[in-house]
């Protein structure tokens, strides 16, 4: 499965935070770190075309990690011709703003496309039961690419946003987080849920950080 990890520096709210150094190293490369604990993805950063992007495009290049540059505002388009880009069918997507992500949930999606791979969209999102940080979704390459012609602005930057407005039309798999409901911040979007994040988790912990093992 494909992973695709969409990452830009110019976040209005928390500039350059994917390259934020955290115990050591930056924060993109504490998220694929967490990814690769998987053994059933590939990975590929899907970034801008962007100068200010050059700078994320030459640590990828240094840690031989690999990139698809595409629209800055246009994220949808963009994560649609990465997978296109790599021949793929289904792509599986996650946010550079998730360095706790849980392998484990990677894992328990991709199970659930094996079962079944007529799903246009499975995610664990659709209604909400685990926290930000912890969101994947295994989007249809076809199904995402018919639609964009649709797509408001909104639409383009937040990429599945048109299925969850439009769930008639598509064939939709949400599957829910069965501990007890614990919907912390777990993602980073501001300096301030850093600060947060660092003080609720020293090095060890942070960098081994299972959701689904961690109590509530």
């Amino acid at each position: 499965m494909l992973v695709i990890i969409q990452a830009r520096t110019s976040s209005k709210r928390f500039k350059d935070k994917v390259l934020f150094n955290i115990y050591g190293k930056p924060l993109i490369l504490h998220v694929i770190e967490k990814i690769k604990k998987s053994n059933k993805i590939d990975i590929i950063v899907s970034t801008s075309k962007k100068k200010e992007d050059d700078t994320l495009v030459k640590l990828l290049l240094k840690n031989k990690i690999k990139f698809f540059r595409g629209s800055l505002n246009n994220v949808a388009k963009r994560l649609y011709e990465t997978a296109i880009s790599k021949d793929q069918k289904f792509f599986l997507r996650v946010s550079a703003d998730s360095p706790l992500i849980d392998f484990q949930i990677i894992n328990k999606i991709i199970n659930i496309h094996k079962k079944n791979k007529s799903y246009d969209l499975i995610t664990n999102i659709f209604p909400k039961t685990f926290p930000s940080g912890q969101s994947v979704e295994i989007i249809k390459t076809k199904i995402l690419g018919k639609n964009l012609k649709f797509f408001s602005r909104l639409d383009k930057e937040h990429v599945t946003r048109y299925f969850y407005e439009n769930p008639s039309k598509f064939k939709i798999r949400n599957f829910l987080n069965k501990k007890s409901s614990n919907l912390r911040k777990l993602s980073i979007d501001t300096p301030s849920d850093l600060k947060i994040m660092l003080k609720l988790y020293n090095k060890k912990k942070f960098l081994n950080f299972k959701y689904l093992n961690e109590k509530n």
